[in-house]
């Protein structure tokens, strides 16, 4: 799987979103674009008539989340798409839909957005890797601060850095 544990991960049933909106990432050690929703669909075993219809959405569900697009005209254009439909079910929201995996990742949009946890879910400026913002005032900016592992980047360390020595660069 794409994703790994380094306190990014979102709650519920949107980490499942934020793992496929991660399968195009761009990679540290190369910086450039990879596609990795083959893997992930090959190790999900989804079937290949159901692909294509999975890439669209988190192909639109990231332009959503990087602000390129309107997430409510996205969400109800796949909502009617996929015929999604709200029920109460044991005093709580649950949502009927034609099946498919698609459904599934829009009903989890659905129910983030009901909960107020959709704007958490946030793209890093830099790499683009998507993490959720457990800040208490959801003003985190990049994915993270220190390297965080192997591989990892610290987007908003470089950031830092970067800007302190524009400023140093002016004040000469």
């Amino acid at each position: 799987m794409v994703n790994t544990s380094n306190g990014q991960e979102a709650p519920g049933t949107l980490e499942s979103v934020r793992t496929l909106l991660n399968t195009w990432l761009v990679p540290n050690d190369t910086r450039r674009a990879e596609d990795r929703f083959d893997a992930y669909a090959d190790q999900a075993r989804l079937p290949r008539t159901r692909r294509q219809e999975l890439r669209a959405l988190r192909d639109d569900l990231r332009r959503a989340v990087e602000g390129a697009a309107d997430t409510a005209a996205i969400v109800n254009d796949w909502v009617d798409r996929l015929e999604i439909r709200p029920r109460v079910v044991d005093d709580t929201i649950a949502f009927t839909d034609q099946g498919g995996p698609a459904a599934g990742h829009v009903a989890a949009v659905l129910e983030a957005i009901a909960d107020s946890r959709w704007h958490r879910l946030k793209a890093c400026p830099d790499c683009r890797w998507i993490f959720y913002d457990h800040s208490r005032n959801a003003s985190k900016r990049w994915c993270l601060m220190t390297a965080g592992g192997p591989g990892g980047r610290s987007c908003g360390g470089i950031a830092k850095v970067r800007a302190h020595r524009e400023r140093n660069r002016a004040t000469r």
